[in-house]
């Protein structure tokens, strides 16, 4: 069960390393995994390495352990994990040996090979089922892992069982607000940051680092050397034009500016505006689109690298996109169809993208998301989506 439990998570998107999965075995086999509830958050603690992928672990781990039987070793999957194990053992031998127990001297003695069986046999005495043993997974008998034994620190695993609260826990999904597909909310404003925190440019480096100066003159022996830091004055120019005129995005509205807000400290200069389902001629000021308006032709003064981002459901009357005077307001007629603004406002700004609400699995759907998205790329307003965006943006 627990080499599946590895590969599930694997497989899933969570990053587990055998390092870290050998790391968890040996808690295990120390005693200190004395319940599942141990097990929950051993595993928890050990394999998963940020809070974005605790509820796809919580999903996998009330998944496979509510109440199942330990299954039968699988030599393939044995040989995949063995191999895992001889990389980390190439990059970084003492880890590895403390996870397994071992002096580190023992393993050294032994060839690539032989590593590589010794590996397999380790799997192998700990995924099989074994019964009355001594060994680390097992039924009766001593086994610190296993049901219906007589391990004082044991656990049990399949069996009988008058604690599940773990399996309930993981089924509460707690963290659902932090996972990468859900949708950006107040609380999970911490990581959404984390990933705007990528949005500070390389610039050039015009501010001299007088405590790394001193160091590398020191170093040479007396020789003067002069170390340069990139100035505050080089960070990102961010325009963010937020659809704030219907019902579909009034959920949404507030929780972007109070995002952006928080990361204005990273940005040299942040303009905020507002539009209702796609762009024409204007853009305001004001959430209400009534007194500051401003004109995107006067956009072609501004610095190209400045980063434009739209937030939007992307969803109307096709003739709203593709018509010509397709605005639902008298005073926006140019005689210019809106797609041939956003065009324009691509052709000024190379870095520009489009962030929507709504699930990227729906969007094939919407004829105007479709057509909106052939030019201008799009992402889903979720925290996995904010990351690509992200990277996106940082592109040369």
């Amino acid at each position: 069960m627990f080499v599946q439990f590895y590969y599930s998570l694997k497989e899933a998107g969570i990053p587990v390393s055998p390092t870290s999965f050998l790391t968890l075995h040996k808690a295990m086999h120390s005693g200190l995994v004395r319940s599942l509830d141990d097990l929950y958050i051993a595993a928890r603690a050990t394999l998963v390495k940020t809070e974005r992928h605790f509820d796809l672990y919580d999903r996998i781990f009330a998944a496979l352990f509510a109440g199942a039987g330990l299954p039968e070793g699988d030599d393939i999957e044995n040989e995949f994990l063995a191999r895992g194990m001889l990389e980390d053992w190439l990059q970084n031998p003492k880890v590895l040996a403390a996870s397994l127990g071992l002096d580190e001297k023992i393993l050294q003695k032994m060839s690539p090979s032989e590593l590589l069986d010794y590996f397999k046999q380790r799997l192998r005495d700990q995924d099989g089922r074994h019964d009355g043993g001594s060994r680390w997974i097992g039924t009766g008998g001593t086994s610190p892992v296993g049901h219906s034994g007589f391990h004082p620190g044991g656990m049990r695993v399949g069996g009988l069982s008058r604690n599940s609260s773990a399996v309930k826990v993981a089924g509460e999904r707690r963290y659902k607000a932090y996972s990468a597909d859900g949708p950006l909310t107040l609380s999970s404003m911490g990581e959404a940051l984390k990933r705007l925190r990528h949005l500070v440019p390389e610039g050039v480096k015009d501010r001299i680092n007088v405590d790394a100066s001193i160091y590398q003159t020191i170093r040479n022996g007396g020789e003067i050397e002069i170390v340069f830091d990139r100035g505050i004055a080089d960070r990102l120019k961010i325009i963010l034009a937020i659809d704030n005129g219907g019902w579909s995005m009034d959920p949404y509205v507030d929780v972007v500016q109070i995002l952006f807000r928080y990361a204005q400290a990273q940005f040299k200069d942040l303009k905020t505006y507002f539009f209702h389902n796609t762009i024409y001629d204007l853009l305001w000021e004001d959430p209400n689109r009534y007194r500051k308006p401003v004109r995107i032709d006067d956009f072609s003064r501004l610095d190209p690298d400045t980063r434009l981002i739209i937030v939007g459901d992307a969803s109307m009357a096709p003739y709203e996109l593709m018509s010509t005077d397709g605005a639902i307001y008298a005073f926006e007629r140019s005689g210019r169809p809106s797609i041939e603004r956003l065009r324009f406002l691509t052709d000024v700004f190379r870095h520009t993208i489009w962030m929507n609400p709504i699930p990227q699995r729906s969007w094939s759907g919407t004829h105007t998301i479709e057509v909106i998205r052939s030019l201008i790329p799009m992402f889903e307003l979720s925290l996995d989506g904010l990351e690509k965006a992200v990277r996106h943006l940082m592109q040369k």
